[in-house]
């Protein structure tokens, strides 16, 4: 598998005028092309930072991250980004929401629009184009986002807790449309999460931080024989028989880190 997407040693840390607080510490891994990787770990142990440093948003202390080779702060246009709300333009239509970044960037074409739409058509959204996002459901919003996202032609999309907001139940089921909408694209992707089931049901790997300041302290590759390749979605994945295996993997790794601390 190509590798895309490499974090070399990197370590970060927030400063105060009361002091440092270590964020992270010699952090590195790679993503290939079309992977979909998940990060969990502790309450505060630095996931969120860590998508910050690939997003270009924060500059590492030490360490560098790379795509294609390249600083990854010299491309962060090829890095797409899903916050934890959609944050749509109530004042915007869904079609010029989605067109939003286009706009931004001055490459909006009759192409961009004509794939907007497609992109619409093809995720349940086609009848609302004209809609306000007040007019819509929490889960169509977060569709919403996500073709918004797609539109930029991203290398790799970060997804921070993009479905926390949301009910349970619409969480179970816009995780696994975008999911499937994920691997339909075959678009890299990396989601920090605090729910271990949403992880396994989406993610090729599973990285597993320590307490802050956060190493790597497991790394898990997820495969589920028991299921087709085309049965192999985010909500059959919660019922095949390897999924609690890999949850109590999981768990373990976690909870043994939380009695350290005691």
């Amino acid at each position: 598998m190509e590798k895309i997407l490499e974090l070399k040693h990197i370590s970060h840390a927030y400063h105060t005028p009361k002091g440092e607080t270590p964020a992270l510490q010699d952090i590195s891994f790679s993503v290939g092309k079309g992977e979909f990787i998940a990060i969990v770990g502790p309450s505060g142990c630095g996931k969120s930072t860590l998508l910050s440093l690939i997003a270009g948003l924060l500059k590492p202390e030490s360490g560098e991250i790379m795509l294609h080779g390249m600083p990854v702060i010299d491309c962060t246009e090829k890095i797409g980004y899903m916050l934890q709300r959609d944050e749509l333009l109530e004042w915007r239509s869904i079609f010029r929401n989605v067109l939003l970044g286009p706009e931004i960037r001055g490459t909006l074409s009759a192409d961009t629009k004509e794939k907007a739409h497609d992109l619409l058509a093809a995720y349940g959204l086609g009848q609302f184009e004209h809609s306000r996002p007040s007019e819509l459901s929490g889960g169509m919003r977060q569709r919403a986002a996500l073709v918004r996202t797609l539109i930029l032609n991203p290398e790799i999309l970060l997804l921070d807790e993009p479905f926390s907001a949301l009910d349970y139940q619409t969480r179970l089921n816009v995780s696994d449309d975008i999911g499937q909408i994920i691997r339909k694209e075959q678009t890299t992707a990396i989601l920090v999460t605090h729910d271990l089931s949403e992880a396994i049901s989406l993610a090729d790997r599973i990285l597993v931080l320590s307490r802050r300041p956060a190493v790597i302290k497991y790394e898990l590759k997820l495969e589920f024989s028991s299921l087709g390749t085309s049965d192999d979605t985010p909500l059959n994945r919660r019922n095949a028989a390897e999924f609690k295996t890999y949850f109590n993997l999981i768990w373990k790794e976690l909870n043994q880190d939380e009695r350290s601390s005691y």
